[in-house]
């Protein structure tokens, strides 16, 4: 198996010329294109390699440095400002699979033989921003690191496993995603509503020094 970090981003699929005057395209999960929202990717892709089909999450960084779910969405819905947009909040795409390379599908390959192709495009083009490689690893030690400390980072919910020796099926789930879960134990101190139907708990649980905090939830 293989293990990949989940970014929170926009899920589409990317296709770059075939042929000497064809567009490049964004498309969504759902089929729609929508390459007039990021005119920066767009016209940065035309550096890249003819007939080629990447699968990867568009994600856009805020002021601060930051993945930000709220940025991508101001890019998705902003047809009429999308130039002015992308100069103040360029984005990113975040390969994690190629589907298609040269005009070779690869849909039937192994996902180990899909990842070698993709890295093998990065190192031969020495591509960078806006394409970023998405991280993979077979340790699960390494995989364990990035559910447990990467997603305290803004953007990054969990971990997708893939099989290495799995084709690419369109529309047909065959990832297993994981996301971080944080729990805690509380005494419930009072509640408002009905005991099936609470709106409001007091919650209770001790400090360092062993006394009651409560706040309600």
């Amino acid at each position: 198996m293989a293990v990949q970090p989940k970014i929170d981003g926009f899920r589409a699929l990317l296709y770059t010329l075939l042929h000497a005057g064809d567009p490049v395209l964004f498309q969504t999960r759902r089929g729609a294109l929508f390459q007039d929202r990021f005119p920066d990717l767009a016209a940065a892709a035309r550096s890249l390699p003819n007939g080629l089909v990447l699968d990867g999450e568009l994600a856009v960084l805020d002021h601060r440095g930051q993945l930000s779910f709220t940025a991508l969405q101001r890019r998705g819905t902003a047809a009429r400002n999308a130039r002015a947009l992308a100069t103040e909040l360029p984005a990113h795409f975040i390969v994690f699979d190629a589907l298609q390379s040269d005009g070779q599908e690869l849909l039937d390959e192994p996902f180990a033989h899909r990842r070698d192709v993709l890295e093998a495009l990065f190192t031969s083009y020495r591509l960078a921003p806006p394409w970023t490689l998405c991280p993979s690893t077979t340790d699960p030690a390494i995989a364990d690191e990035w559910l447990h400390e990467w997603t305290d980072v803004p953007g990054v919910e969990g971990v997708v496993v893939k099989s290495l020796t799995g084709s690419y099926r369109p529309g047909v789930r065959g990832w297993t995603k994981v996301r971080r879960r944080n729990s805690t134990e509380a005494l419930i101190g009072g509640i408002t509503g009905s005991l099936h139907r609470p709106q409001v708990l007091l919650l209770g649980r001790y400090d360092a020094n062993g006394w009651w905090a409560r706040r309600p939830r």
